[in-house]
């Protein structure tokens, strides 16, 4: 069982134009939809597809819409009763897969929403606990650090996926909030190391993988186990405490790039519950994400888009503390193979 916590949810509006994005235009759109969504809620919608047991951990109120999404898309999910509306994202996505994303800031939680939300969490018996996504008002910035350091303290697996004041909150508390995998993009690596995200990302598409790998490797240092860093159409790497490996995305037609991390960070997970390894979880997560980048609006992608054979796993090389690199040896291709069945989802998880 995966058990997602999205203190933020909300519903996901994607409106597709026919043509280029003009300011102070009247335009038409060409299609539109709305999906439940929110970073965790995405990710446990890819588990649900995939076959893999989940719960989307929610505030919302019982007449809200997002439940009734949530129940359309057969996402198992606890709600916290909370007075007002979850919130509606908009993204505005062009024909050349250019996303242009509108984000509410999201109805406040109090004290006992967030104490509720907390609970809701511990009280499941879980492989994995997944924090996603920005807190609302009523959150303090640093809400997720004592949930990683008491979850961990508990014996449980956490992964964490958020983005500036809550991301840099809980990189504070390192090592104590230092969660087992951390999924930043080049942006988010970028704050957290103090580096440039853009040239990170830059070097990745000329082929060098090194300086966002270093820079991975400093979180590791402080306590994180793992790190998953998407590079957008670059791809993606995971660095651990002694190896770092690359997966270059596969050629696809973006059509929307929202929803993409999170499906990256859900193909990770499901590898995991297989018990694939480093260079398996990391194929898996690089064949969602680029199957949900060919998709549009925040449509997850199912079993039937999803092909590992075309992402195939590097060793860059080996790390030390001090961050000084070894030559990779060539890795056994038979145990870095992620098995075909991660992708239509036979195995049933407890």
């Amino acid at each position: 069982m995966i058990v997602t916590l999205t203190a933020n949810p909300s519903i996901d509006r994607t409106v597709e134009l026919g043509g280029t994005l003009e300011r102070g235009s009247v335009l038409r759109a060409r299609a539109s939809s709305d999906d439940p969504g929110g970073k965790g809620v995405n990710v446990s919608r890819a588990l649900v597809a995939a076959g893999t047991a989940t719960l989307a951990v929610i505030p919302a109120a019982t007449s809200d819409p997002l439940l009734a999404a949530l129940h359309a898309h057969n996402v198992p999910y606890s709600a916290i009763p909370i007075p007002g509306p979850v919130r509606t994202n908009i993204t505005i996505a062009e024909p050349d897969g250019t996303t242009t994303k509108i984000n509410e800031a999201g109805s406040p939680l109090d004290s006992d929403a967030a104490a509720a939300l907390i609970q809701a969490i511990s009280a499941e018996s879980a492989d994995w606990i997944v924090l996603c996504g920005s807190l609302p008002p009523g959150l303090p910035a640093n809400w997720y650090a004592p949930i990683v350091a008491s979850a961990r303290r508990a014996g449980r697996r956490v992964a964490v996926d958020t983005s500036e004041e809550p991301l840099l909150a809980l990189a504070e508390n390192f090592p104590e909030s230092a969660p087992d995998l951390l999924k930043p993009n080049s942006d988010e690596l970028g704050q957290l190391t103090g580096t440039d995200g853009r040239s990170l990302e830059d070097a990745a598409r000329g082929g060098d993988f090194w300086p966002a790998a270093s820079a991975a490797h400093k979180l590791v240092a402080r306590g994180v186990s793992r790190v998953l860093v998407t590079l957008g159409a670059a791809g993606a790497l995971l660095v651990d405490d002694r190896q770092a490996w690359f997966a270059a995305a596969p050629p696809i037609s973006p059509r929307s790039t929202v929803g993409a991390g999170d499906c990256a960070l859900a193909g990770y997970l499901i590898a995991a519950q297989f018990g694939a390894d480093g260079p398996g979880c990391l194929q898996s997560a690089v064949a969602y994400g680029s199957a949900a980048a060919a998709l549009p609006g925040t449509t997850i992608p199912g079993p039937g888009d999803i092909d590992l054979s075309s992402v195939s796993v590097e060793p860059l090389g080996t790390l030390d503390p001090t961050g000084s690199t070894t030559p990779a040896h060539e890795l056994d291709r038979s145990t870095n193979a992620v098995s075909s069945t991660f992708a239509t989802g036979s195995k049933e998880d407890s």
